[in-house]
């Protein structure tokens, strides 16, 4: 039997759900227009070396990824994060040239990631993605952190809290490693299979262990800490305390590592403390990464950034109790009561011309079936027309609700169903 249902970990968004990912959309548009950062759009899916680089020991590489041969031969990998990809789009077009130094950038689109769907967690999921690139300053990593929460707080979200950790230059990472195969090195036999590799590739990614979490050599490996450089402490203090300059209450974390292996320095989680949340508790998270634009043969480069989910914002919201506005009522509603349809088509067309939301009768409804229609659709104002009218350009307005309508040229139209629809009821002649 065909399946003609969606796949799973997918959805079909519709109607009001539809109204609350506009909303949003918009709201990503207000702030990217004031923090002046700049769209990108790359390919839903990009050569597979973009997203699988050398010894990647995160999951989103080795489990998550859809990876395909095309006609051609070619690897292609369907867009798991977006960072990735606009970094390959800022070396290929040599935007690192640009005389300003920082560039700004945001994006939004679908992700692709093979995954146990659960609420919030979807195997096309949409993000919305800030990166900063050009040079490496706490302020900058403050800002990224800055925006992303007065963003939820503009959507209505407060119950939350800004986790944030450092994972250290190169030399501390380096030095990391060696300390935590040594931790892990009488123990690596009794963790989960994912474990065991991430031990030769990279054993920092144990620390996020989902199925190992109480096992006794996790709870008692070294921390980072212990290990930084005394330039990166200074970096993450500078961090921090340029945080709090800004009002922004922050908790370290530290074992926060996020989800892919390119970070250093600073790595950030913002997260709900909504008791409704659930498991999925994360809003958004990000991070710095000092070598991702030389891995696409860029020059040295620094970047900070996050990705917000958009479906895990919306689980968020329904947490809070956040309301969205999904009205969907109708400006004006044209209709006739007799043969004339086609001058109600013109009338429609017109109005909507000049802007105002309008439907009419597609459906050839009874009297009955139409008027219940038009309540169906909140219209606020109702447009009759007649053949006899439209001869003499003439229709009959009134407002929705009202007994009294008045005869208007169609010239004026416009102008009284604007002032209807400003000034709210008023009294119009029989």
């Amino acid at each position: 039997m065909t399946n003609f249902q969606s796949p799973r970990g997918t959805q079909d968004i519709f109607y009001e759900e539809n109204k609350k990912w506009e909303f949003l959309e918009q709201l990503i548009k207000d702030f990217a227009s004031v923090y002046h950062l700049k769209l990108m759009r790359t390919p839903v899916f990009e050569h597979t070396e973009v997203f699988k680089r050398g010894n990647d020991s995160s999951d989103v590489v080795n489990k998550e990824m859809y990876t395909f041969e095309d006609k051609g031969g070619r690897s292609l990998t369907l867009r798991p994060e977006g960072t990735a990809g606009l970094m390959r789009a800022y070396v290929e077009h040599k935007l690192y040239a640009d005389p300003e130094i920082v560039s700004k950038f945001y994006y939004v689109g679908p992700n692709f990631r093979y995954e146990r769907p659960q609420k919030g967690r979807m195997r096309i999921h949409h993000q919305f993605g800030v990166e900063y690139l050009g040079a490496k300053n706490p302020l900058m990593d403050a800002e990224v952190i800055y925006l992303g929460v007065s963003f939820i707080n503009q959507l209505g979200l407060t119950q939350c809290k800004v986790l944030i950790n450092t994972l250290g230059d190169e030399a501390s990472r380096l030095a990391y490693r060696e300390v935590l195969k040594d931790h892990f090195k009488e123990h690596v036999s009794e963790l989960c299979v994912d474990c065991q590799r991430r031990y030769e590739q990279n054993p920092l990614r144990i620390l996020d262990c989902k199925v190992d979490t109480e096992h006794p050599s996790l709870i008692s490996a070294p921390l980072l800490q212990s290990v930084l450089t005394d330039e990166s402490k200074a970096y993450f203090k500078a961090v921090c305390d340029q945080l709090t300059n800004l009002g922004i209450e922050w908790e370290v974390s530290d074992r926060l590592v996020r989800g892919l292996d390119y970070y250093s320095e600073t790595v950030f989680e913002v997260v709900s403390t909504s008791e409704n949340m659930g498991s999925q508790s994360t809003i958004f998270g990000g991070g710095r990464y000092d070598h991702l634009v030389e891995y696409f043969n860029g020059p040295s480069r620094s970047g900070v950034g996050f990705g917000m989910g958009i479906e895990r914002l919306l689980v968020a919201c329904e947490a809070e109790g956040v309301e969205f506005d999904v009205s969907d009522d109708v400006d004006v509603y044209v209709l006739s009561l007799s043969d004339a349809q086609t001058q109600v088509q013109q009338v429609a067309l017109w109005l909507r011309s000049q802007g105002f939301k309008v439907e009419y009768d597609l459906a050839n409804r009874s009297k009955n079936s139409l008027f219940k229609a038009v309540e169906r659709s909140k219209a606020r104002v109702l447009v009759f027309v007649t053949q006899e009218g439209f001869e003499t350009s003439t229709v009959n307005v009134k407002q929705a609700g009202s007994t009294n309508s008045k005869d208007v040229s169609i010239e004026g139209l416009i102008e009284h169903v604007d002032h209807l629809l400003s000034h709210g009821h008023e009294h119009c002649d029989h």
